[in-house]
Order: C-alpha cells, then structure tokens, then sequence
C-alpha cells in the first residue's frame, strides 16, 4: 500500500504522508523511540475492517517454538530476540454461510530494533493457525538467524480460519482466503501498523513460507506482485490439488501390498519397512553417488540420478509400488496426472516415512499423505465438497475434473511475473530433492517453464534443490542454508546468489555449494567437507 519514499521526494508527497498519518490517528514513534508506550498506543489504531485485539511489549524478547514446525519449516525451540511489540488482530470478521465465525487472524511483531524491513511469514499445511511470527528461514533445521532476530518486523496470520482442520472447505469466501486473498489483506493491514509504529514505510517488503507456506509465497509473487520486493520458496506445495491426487496414488499402492497383522488388519506403515527403504536408499547412492565426481553420501547431480528398482532384493510386488511411486499418479492411458519423484538417498530418513507411510501398527494408519489428505481432499479439492468420499476409490481418469474448480484458486502455477519483475521482485525456491509429499520434479519443471516464458529469468528468478533434504528439511544431504541472507543481498545490494552455501546437519562439518539451477556442484579436489574443493558447472 505505501510506496518507498525516495531521498529526492517530493514536499506535497510528504505532506500528503503526514496528512494521511494525521487522519488515521496515529501516533507512531521513530524506530529508534519505539517502547512500550508505543507499542501500547498502537491498540487505537484505526484501519478498515481490522479490529486490533492486544498490543503488548515483550521486554525478554523471548519467542516460543512453533508447534507446527513439521508443517510450516518454523523454529523448533524457544529462541530469543531484542524487546519488541506484539500485535494480535483480525481483519473481516464475519459470519460466513455455513453461521460459522470467520476472520484473519494475525500476529505482528514489531522490533525495538527496527531494520526497515518487513516480512511476511507463510504457514503450513491447512493453516488455521497463527504461528509465533519470528520470521525462521523455513527449513527446520537451518541455523540461520530468524528475520525478527534480525530486527525485521514479522507478521503471520491463519489465513481466514480457525482451526487447522478442513472443514472451512465449505465457506466460499473462507476457501478464497485460505487459497490467496489473506496475503494482500494481511500484507495491506501490517504495512499500515508498520507505518503507524514507525512513521515510515518499509524499505523493502519480503514473503518466505514452506510447504504451503512455500505455494502462498509463489502466490504472493503471481497475485500481489507490486507488493513484495523479494519471495522465498521452500518446498513449495506450488500445484497443491495435483499433489493431493498423487497422495491417493501413493496410497493405493502402498495399501495394495500392506501385511496384514494376526487379527487381518492391514498394517499400511509395514508396506515398506526400514529395511527395504535402506536397500532402495543404498542403491540409489550406489549408482549415483560418485556422479558429481565424490562418494560422499550426497547425490549432488541429482537430475543425472537415472535409476531403475528392478534389481533390488526385495519382493516384486514392493518392487512395482516403489516403481508405480516414483513414476508419479497416472490415469488408465497412461497420461501423467502428476509428476514423477526423483530418486535420491533420502527415502530412507524418518521424514520421508513420516510422509508416505507413517509407523502406525495398527489398522488406523498415521502417514500424513493419509491424515491430511482425508480433510483437504473431501472438504477442499473436491467441488461439491464431499465429507464421506472414500479416498480408497478415488476415479484417476474420473475424479481429476473435480478438483479444478479448487485449482483455479488455489494452484500458483503462472509463470507470468513480469509485474513482479519490472517492480524490481526477485524470487528465490528451495526445495529438497527427497522432498516426499512435494516433487522436487514438480518443481523443477515448473522453473523450467518460467524460464521459457521469461527472457533471461535468471535476472530475477533462481532455483535451489538440496540433495538429501526431506521435507523443510532433514534428511541425510544438505539441510542447511540460508536464503534469507541471500534474498537481502540481491534485493539490498544487486548481488544475485550464483549459489547458496549448504551444510548438514547429519554430518558434521559438511559444506558444498547449492548451485542455481541448471548447475551443480561437482568435487574438484581438496578437503571433501570445504564447500571450495566444489565447483558449479
């Protein structure tokens, strides 16, 4: 909503900011002033719609972990940052067709040591939830220093809903905010409160989510473009409805050849075991690993990676599922519904389980493909919303057409961003290549056409992929980056990240760089853990 404030404007544009100060009634205070009485003071505001709830001064700074870090990438421990402002609102509060309450919630949170900047911090999964709004770089296990440990102010927001639960499916105006309209209402109301605590604008506005968090900041980019300067994606769940079919796909040939325990249950987590998920992982490696020129556990050319299961020790029918997997959802003809899966060494990891198969050992399986999908699919994907489909029988060559009405809204697969580009945006994805609910594939693809349709797309968008690394991250590759520091430096200094250093946390010392796509990283001699004996080609 408020443009940057260039050195050189003009006195009627001050004046027309302080006027515009003056009738919202706000009192802001210089960064350098901000305080508890200001934080208190910022409780009156007044904005459209938008009732401010709580405005309360945090002095220890302390930010509790996010508890949906599995979803989001967020913080999984307590952290600590400079005293600041905590602002909880809800904007367009309402009863919604269904005589449910309906609003976005948000929190803010304003910095006593103001850097200029705001971000916007994606959430996960459903939503429904207003996670601590500390700006993590979205890969759990990323050491990078969080945004408002970096004096940003950082907003978050549930995106319309209550609950992370499904059922807000059948609101329409609940589905629009969930699949995009929350980022401009949110982005809008903390720029204002922003200006309002600080009397200025911010230097420079950025989104970073995962998961779903990572296809809301792809949304951000596609359908707020004048809005932020900079966009970080990780793992993006960027074509969410085809990813949800391929969860179906998934299952079905999981269930097919799940044991079934003394009582006839079928045990879905047993489908695989550990032990033949570490046999797929060490022939992955075995045949792949030494392609960017070092045996050291980490698949770096990773789309060179051409691997055929037929030869595992394991039964043919586990044999078929892995293939009919990793070959991605088809239809009776054949034709691809969603990508393929690339294989990599991180199938294995317990966050790759966690997905897919879960450790349930009873007949109620805990894979979060099943759980989450039961809600998102019947109450979501599905036009007319249906709550007691069972997903058991899900129609690829029937049931795909239901899922378009959703898609329309909610899939951020436009490749168009040259109002993004020509507002100086800059977007950076990361993604881990044994990524199992979203298809680093997937992605890639889609990068590849935004390339095609954009004339040297290079000059504002790269793309990451971490080999090894699970879902917003873990695994047994690189789990390590920050494209926080990066972003700030393209967006701040014109300097475009030709890599991202990228470290591991399940082996000690690691380093090599994560080149931008089509570039890898390929071992030239020296030390094996020292990111300079790699070289991007």
């Amino acid at each position: 909503m408020f443009n940057k404030i260039s050195k050189g404007a003009s006195m009627k544009h001050k004046i027309l900011v302080a006027t515009f100060t003056a009738a919202l009634g706000l009192q802001g205070a210089l960064a350098s002033d901000f305080d508890e009485r200001a934080c208190a003071a910022l409780k009156g505001t007044k904005i459209y719609d938008t009732k401010i709830s709580e405005a309360i001064w945090n002095q220890s700074g302390e930010i509790g972990a996010d508890k949906m870090s599995a979803l989001t990438g967020g913080a999984k421990k307590t952290l600590k940052a400079a005293p600041h402002c905590i602002i909880h609102g809800e904007i367009a509060s309402r009863t919604g067709s269904d005589g449910k309450h309906y609003g976005i919630k948000f929190e803010l949170r304003l910095s006593s040591d103001w850097n200029g900047k705001l971000l916007f911090q994606g959430g996960g999964g459903l939503d429904g939830f207003v996670a601590p709004a500390l700006g993590a770089v979205p890969i759990r296990t990323s050491s990078a220093t969080p945004a408002l440990m970096r004096g940003y102010a950082v907003v978050t927001t549930d995106s319309g809903h209550p609950t992370p639960t499904p059922e807000f499916g059948l609101e329409q105006q609940a589905r629009l905010d969930y699949a995009y309209q929350a980022i401009g209402k949110v982005a809008s109301v903390s720029k204002q409160l922003v200006f309002a605590a600080y009397k200025k604008a911010p230097a420079h506005s950025y989104f970073m989510g995962c998961s779903n968090g990572g296809r809301s900041a792809l949304m951000a980019a596609q359908r707020y473009p004048l809005e932020f300067d900079g966009v970080i994606a990780a793992n993006p769940g960027f074509r969410l409805s085809r990813a949800a079919i391929a969860e179906q796909w998934d299952n079905r040939q999981l269930m097919k050849i799940a044991p079934k325990n003394a009582a006839g249950d079928k045990i879905f987590a047993n489908a695989l075991t550990q032990e033949d998920l570490d046999k797929l992982s060490k022939a992955v490696l075995d045949k792949c690993d030494a392609l960017d020129g070092l045996k050291d556990g980490i698949i770096g050319a990773w789309e060179r990676c051409k691997f055929d299961p037929s030869g595992l020790d394991l039964p043919k029918d586990k044999i078929s599922a892995i293939k009919a997997i990793f070959e991605g959802a088809k239809n009776s003809k054949g034709e691809q519904i969603y990508s393929g899966w690339f294989y990599d060494a991180g199938v294995n990891q317990p966050g790759w389980r966690m997905w897919k198969l879960g450790d349930s050992q009873s007949a109620e399986p805990n894979a979060r493909n099943i759980v989450l999908s039961k809600g998102s699919m019947n109450y979501y994907f599905l036009t007319p919303p249906q709550p007691e489909f069972d997903l058991m029988s899900f129609d690829f060559d029937k049931d795909v057409e239901r899922t378009f009405e959703t898609a329309a809204i909610n899939d951020a697969i436009s490749t168009k961003l040259d109002s993004f580009r020509a507002n100086g945006g800059k977007l950076i994805i990361v993604t881990g290549v044994s990524d199992p609910v979203f298809s680093a594939m997937n992605q890639r693809d889609w990068f590849k056409k935004l390339v095609e349709t954009n004339a040297n797309a290079d000059e504002f968008a790269r793309f990451f992929a971490l080999p090894g690394m699970n879902h917003c991250g873990g695994g047994n590759g690189i789990d390590d980056v920050d494209p926080l520091s990066a972003l700030e430096a393209w967006c701040e200094q014109g300097t475009a990240p030709s890599s991202l250093l990228g470290k591991s946390t399940s082996r000690a010392g690691k380093q090599i760089p994560i080149c931008a796509y089509p570039k890898v990283a390929i071992y030239v001699g020296g030390d094996e853990n020292s990111a300079s004996s790699f070289e991007c080609r």
